[in-house]
């Protein structure tokens, strides 16, 4: 499913027009969005929690020429599933 199919879906559910649902769905990846840049993490009871992991800065290879390099530190989005939503998918 991509993003208009999301919309699509929402609106129909919702009993609201595309548009109404698109302004929804924008404004719940802006708030996660936000919400993680500051380093927060967003929970959904039931659906799931998403959170920033912080990866240390590390050594690799560059696998054509096989030079060691240098990978800097990052902030890496991530979700973990919600019971309720464990349980749906594995019905």
């Amino acid at each position: 499913m991509n993003k208009s199919e999301l919309v699509a879906a929402i609106a129909a559910k919702a009993g609201v027009t595309k548009d109404a649902a698109k302004k929804m769905v924008d404004a719940f990846q802006g708030a996660v969005v936000e919400e993680l840049a500051a380093g927060k993490k967003v929970a959904l009871v039931g659906f799931g929690t998403f959170e920033v992991s912080k990866r240390p800065a590390r050594s690799g290879r560059n696998p054509l020429t096989g030079k060691k390099i240098k990978i800097a530190a990052s902030n890496q989005p991530k979700f973990k599933a919600g019971k309720a939503l464990k349980a749906a998918v594995n019905k």
